[in-house]
């Protein structure tokens, strides 16, 4: 488990007034074999957060733990735990082969073979100057690596930038098998929702260096409900909505599209003692939850989350 607690960080980016708040007092769990997603815009702290986590930077306050250890500066924390950055660094001129080996002495679980396998697999060449390859594969040269390196947790900022949707799905194959046979926790930052609510468990919301939500998908899902209906009678919609709680309410002549939080065969049971003109009950997307949810606190979260 990720135990992270009241986490601080900022960046001196040159003068005075010139100081960064990259984190501030962030507090989060992330559990054992599941598929974590970190949501939120370029600069809402995912990437500082999760260096912090893998050991690389030194938090200004607060702490993380690795199953117990303290992340930073401790080798036997950082063994569990391998980073990918949004831009994969490799060395100059590097190979394929040249990065297996290096990061072979480095994790002692690391798998060669299957490293070989899986190049094959997404076709990529062993020996080839990654320096010629495109983003996209360099992309993919990265997740191999990372899950080859036999680690518990796999941290990766943007995974799915820059791949097309074939390699999107084998990433996300390669994840699943890993989480069923050795028990493997990715850790996924994205500005994109949408690509993570498929494999996803939990997700957590990231804004000004603060954690805005963080929740199990389906809890949310279940918790808000999604309708559109037509009241029998112009003078209905108060005495029905009223016992109801009514987190979004948007009209389109006769039309209400509504958002309303609570179970969904309570919500069923309220609506059937009124006699109503069209009545149905829409499927829920992730993102329409959390819009639903931060808007209710007064956040415009439309801006956060990429469509």
């Amino acid at each position: 488990m990720i135990e992270i607690r009241d986490l601080y960080k900022t960046f001196d980016t040159g003068g005075k007034e010139d100081v960064v708040q990259a984190l501030n007092g962030i507090s989060l769990d992330i559990n054992e074999s599941q598929v974590f997603g970190l949501i939120g815009t370029n600069g809402s702290g995912k990437s500082t957060m999760m260096r912090i986590a893998a050991g690389i930077y030194r938090p200004d306050s607060g702490s993380v733990s690795i199953d117990g250890r303290e992340a930073f500066d401790n080798l036997e924390a950082k063994k569990n735990v391998f980073f990918i950055a949004d831009e994969p660094y490799y060395h100059t001129n590097a190979t394929p082969e040249l990065m297996k080996n290096y990061y072979s002495d480095i994790y002692e679980n690391f798998d060669k073979q299957r490293f070989d396998r899986l190049l094959d697999d997404f076709n990529l060449k062993l020996n080839r100057r990654i320096a010629t390859f495109s983003k996209g594969m360099k992309k993919q040269l990265a997740v191999i690596i990372g899950v080859c390196a036999g680690t518990k947790y796999l941290m990766m900022d943007e995974t799915f930038d820059g791949l097309d949707p074939v390699m999107r799905q084998a990433v996300k194959s390669l994840f699943a098998n890993d989480m069923e046979t050795r028990g493997l926790t990715p850790i996924i930052a994205s500005h994109n929702l949408r690509e993570l609510e498929d494999i996803c468990e939990n997700i957590g919301l990231l804004h000004k260096g603060g954690v805005l939500m963080s929740q199990n998908i389906e809890d949310i899902k279940l918790g808000i409900q999604k309708i559109q209906c037509v009241f029998a009678n112009d003078g209905d919609e108060q005495k029905i909505l009223s016992g109801v709680d009514v987190m979004l309410n948007e009209k389109r002549g006769k039309l209400h599209t509504l958002t309303i939080r609570g179970r969904r065969e309570d919500v069923m049971a309220h609506f059937n003692g009124f006699e109503m003109t069209f009545f149905e009950m829409l499927p829920l997307t992730l993102e329409e939850a959390f819009i639903s949810e931060t808007e209710v606190v007064g956040y415009d979260v439309k801006k956060l989350i990429a469509g």
